[in-house]
């Protein structure tokens, strides 16, 4: 089903507009970001709100690395960036749980979004880069493609192994977890790590869309809020709510962002509110339910 899907997707760019090919790639940005997300915060039930920190440096990586390294090298780059960071923002932070762990994680991005600021005011002069050498834009949407294609992948798999179950035992009890034998610290680090390798990623390719980039673009803390939402409303434990939340606000985004600017942010916020409400565990809840209801009590 995956490589179907892939294969339909990577179509896209031939076959239809470029319009419609933008669309999709901002589906398949959303994505990659929110299932990544999902495959650490879904299953610990940690709250990251860092998630535009990793995108912002895998972005910083590209705009740095592009006259230098081939595209491959520079997408892996931004992920091993991100990645590095994150293990060290991890080893800081992830003794914390709750409201105290998301807000240190939406302070450190802010800290890491200033001190670009700041490096880029020493160095060069002034803020933001001008991406003048870059690829073409098949090739971006094919790169965000293969990276969208391996978080999916890779969450299925993670969910099936024993770091899976370990990240479970986390959200769980982390407690019962460290007393049953899982090096539930190692566990975290590795866990976000992963998630901000696959944000760096998408963030080093997603620059080179944009030709010019700056902090409060690519550290814009809408990307890392949205994420969530969208991970949180399709269902953050599932692996195809997240997907499917993806593709619908992505469509929405477009739509409600030409005719009514605002409608877009307010309907992403009720459907949170009804989500919260209604369906704590996500949209993804809907037809887990109707796969578990026995058969004669259907209608």
């Amino acid at each position: 089903m995956l490589c179907i899907g892939l294969a339909l997707a990577a179509a896209v760019p031939w076959v239809a507009s470029e319009f419609v090919a933008s669309v999709a790639l901002g589906c398949l940005m959303y994505i990659a970001l929110a299932t990544s997300w999902s495959l650490f915060c879904g299953a610990t039930r940690y709250l990251s709100l860092a998630t535009s920190a990793f995108f912002g440096l895998g972005a910083y990586a590209s705009a740095t690395l592009l006259d230098v390294l081939p595209w491959p090298l520079v997408i892996l780059s931004g992920a091993a960036i991100a990645s590095a960071v994150a293990v060290l923002m991890g080893a800081a932070v992830l003794h914390l749980r709750g409201t105290y762990f998301a807000v240190l994680t939406f302070g450190m991005t802010e800290l890491i979004r200033h001190a670009v600021t700041f490096v880029e005011k020493q160095v060069s002069g002034t803020v933001g880069r001008v991406l003048t050498v870059v690829p073409s834009n098949e090739t971006v949407y094919l790169t965000v493609l293969v990276i969208a294609g391996a978080a999916i992948a890779t969450a299925l798999l993670v969910k099936r192994s024993r770091f899976g179950l370990a990240l479970s035992g986390i959200g769980a009890d982390e407690q019962r977890a460290q007393t049953l034998g899982v090096d539930t610290r190692r566990v975290k680090v590795m866990g976000f790590a992963l998630t901000a390798a696959f944000a760096g990623a998408v963030g080093a390719a997603m620059a080179v869309r944009w030709t010019y980039i700056d902090p409060p673009a690519v550290f814009s803390p809408f990307i890392g809020f949205q994420t969530v939402l969208i991970a949180m409303i399709g269902g953050a434990a599932s692996i195809g709510g997240p997907v499917a939340a993806a593709i619908v606000f992505s469509l929405l985004s477009e739509t409600l962002r030409l005719q009514l600017p605002y409608g877009y942010m307010m309907v992403l916020g009720l459907l949170l509110i009804l989500c919260v409400m209604y369906l704590p565990n996500g949209l993804a809840s809907l037809w887990r339910r109707k796969a578990t209801t026995p058969r004669e009590a259907r209608p």
